[in-house]
């Protein structure tokens, strides 16, 4: 079907504008996007029509579909976008303040005292599993069955976080 620059085209347009229009605002649930990609879909129909004039009303159809599909498709990824270089930002902190780098330090060395507190085996056993190492692997640097690991970091874990409350004053 050829629609030149003619009555036809208009007939077509102010005939099929106002569904097309209806229906992508529907699907992107955006009046202004709405209008702007049902002038889209027109273009593509000015630029390239159907070959058979009686499919008409399905190639619309199919071109408002793909049209408004690809919109939200490029929605979602702007907002991907947006959420990640905001995570990005925020997390993207200023250097600590001096406040904050004494106050780690002694948080580290509060921590390095209670393992040094610790009998070698849990300390070590506490160490290779916080660095990543699987029970076998802590096992086999410590020299003890696979299932036994578990109770040993329980109980190390336990002794930990007592010598750790023991620190601290009690308050009443």
């Amino acid at each position: 079907m050829e629609i030149p620059e003619s009555e036809m085209f208009r007939t077509v347009f102010y005939e099929h504008y106002p569904v097309v229009r209806r229906k992508l605002a529907a699907l992107v649930r955006d009046e202004a996007a709405a209008d702007d990609l049902a002038q889209d879909v027109f273009l593509r129909l000015y630029r390239n029509p159907p070959d058979d004039p009686n499919a008409l009303g399905a190639w619309l159809h199919r071109v408002l579909t793909r049209i408004g599909y690809d919109y939200l498709t490029q929605k979602a990824r702007e907002r991907r976008l947006r959420d990640k270089q905001e995570l990005l930002f925020s997390a993207e902190a200023g250097p600590p303040s001096g406040e904050e780098a004494v106050l780690s330090k002694l948080d580290q060395e509060d921590v390095r005292t209670w393992l040094d507190g610790l009998p070698d085996r849990d300390r070590q056993a506490l160490l290779l599993r916080y660095s990543g190492y699987s029970y076998t692997e802590i096992a086999g640097q410590i020299g003890v069955n696979p299932p036994v690991v578990g109770t040993l970091l329980n109980r190390a874990t336990n002794k930990l976080r007592q010598q750790a409350s023991n620190s601290f004053p009690q308050t009443d």
